[in-house]
């Protein structure tokens, strides 16, 4: 007999494990509306307080993956990467991840997210490419990698419905935080392209989205090990998110620094963490691809190539490509250091709300020439009057430039962090 939700509220609230009918009845229930809004969000709090254990967890991903289509791509592409960040201020390592693999024969694949909270969304700095169209299907997808290589897009509507419900509902609930709910919601969509293996992004420090190092580390391992265990090759990478990663935040200004790092002129740190990646990913599909190779398709022009590629297949202009003339927002205010000292702390994530807000109009409308650039990094010496970061602003805002400067704190000690604190495998 299939247990009512009254029972499966009741079994979750007092700390019992569900069934595996349990839990594919929630999914269905989100997926059909046969759960109503209050219970699904009782389901949610209760996972919430109580958590899921590793069975759950899966039962929980492999029925939201379900609920939907599923593209099962490498069937028709063979040793298909993915890849996923849990997302920061700056980070721009998926739009130089995939030329860069691509370029050395390994084909990428991509559902790429919005903006949440503080964190920037790859689709909305794809998105501020002339004409790039990220609604794909699979046909389309299976197309664009045998011929470039690289396909990135969104989920469709029909991808993981039961995932989009819940999502919903925890977003309202307080519910977003919650590991076995975020592993369950990230998998359902990442696992329904089908790709050969995925690589974990995973940022700890003030900008990531679980900052304090425990909680993202357990992130990375439920990640790697529900993907291993619903058959995917998997592995992650734990890397810093203390500071804005490489040089510029801004979705329009990110992507012309996508440009600089496939052209051989990256910031060190971004391009340290994105060899990492591609490295660790190549070895999950069985290739031998070595850093040199890597360094090769950047100097030969190749890895920019793939990108262009990539875009103009997806509708961008290639002469604007060719020539990327992306325009910053016309007003701009110097951030200066007050003293001498190292640059001690940066509130990360408090950077990544003041861009947030002050890239989006009250209407949700994103523009994309706000922008920041970071000039210094964590452990350098600063001296007075030295510039820290220049934003790009589209009218004058002393409040924000006051608040962003309070963002940077110089003291008489500070060092930089580790890049990469563990690979969880």
């Amino acid at each position: 007999m299939i247990s009512s939700p009254f029972e499966i509220l009741d079994t979750k609230r007092q700390g019992g494990q569900l069934t595996e009918q349990e839990v594919l009845a929630v999914v269905d229930g989100a997926a059909r509306g046969s759960w109503d809004d209050p219970q699904l969000a009782a389901l949610l709090m209760a996972v919430a307080i109580r958590g899921l254990d590793d069975q759950e967890t899966a039962w929980l991903t492999e029925g939201m993956l379900a609920s939907g289509d599923q593209w099962n791509l490498r069937a028709d592409v063979p040793q298909l990467i993915d890849k996923h960040s849990t997302g920061g201020v700056g980070d721009k390592v998926s739009l130089i991840f995939s030329p860069l693999l691509a370029a050395c024969g390994l084909p990428v694949a991509m559902l790429t997210g919005r903006a949440l909270g503080h964190t920037g969304g790859t689709a909305d700095k794809l998105e501020s490419i002339p004409g790039v169209r990220l609604e794909l299907d699979r046909e389309q997808s299976v197309r664009l990698l045998n011929e470039i290589g690289i396909v990135m897009g969104v989920a469709t509507e029909e991808i993981a419905p039961a995932d989009r419900k819940l999502y919903a509902l925890r977003d309202r609930t307080g519910t977003v935080s919650s590991i076995p709910l975020v592993v369950g919601s990230i998998l359902s969509k990442k696992l329904a392209t089908g790709a050969s293996a995925i690589v974990f992004d995973v940022k700890v420090g003030s900008g990531a989205f679980f900052p304090e190092y425990s909680d993202a580390e357990l992130l990375c391992r439920k990640l790697v090990e529900t993907s291993q265990r619903l058959g995917v090759a998997a592995s992650g990478l734990l890397t810093d998110m203390s500071q804005p990663l490489g040089r510029w935040v801004g979705h329009s200004a990110e992507v012309l620094e996508t440009f600089e790092c496939l052209e051989g002129r990256g910031n060190p740190r971004l391009m340290e963490v994105v060899f990492r990646l591609a490295e660790e990913a190549a070895g999950l599909v069985g290739s031998k691809i070595s850093r040199t190779d890597l360094e090769n398709v950047i100097a030969s022009g190749e890895a920019r190539s793939r990108f262009v590629a990539w875009a103009v297949a997806q509708g961008a202009c290639d002469s604007f490509l060719e020539e990327p003339d992306f325009a910053l927002a016309p007003v701009e205010a110097v951030i200066e250091a007050d003293r001498h000292g190292l640059m001690s702390r940066v509130n990360t994530k408090r950077i990544g709300e003041l861009m947030a807000t002050a890239s989006r109009s009250s209407a949700g409308v994103i523009d994309p020439s706000v922008s920041l650039l970071y000039s210094v990094e964590l452990g350098d010496k600063v001296e007075p009057g030295q510039e820290i970061a220049r934003l790009y602003l589209r009218s004058a805002d002393a409040e924000r430039v006051s608040a962003l400067s309070k963002c940077f704190v110089i003291d008489t000690d500070g060092q930089a962090p580790p890049l990469v604190y563990e690979t969880v495998s």
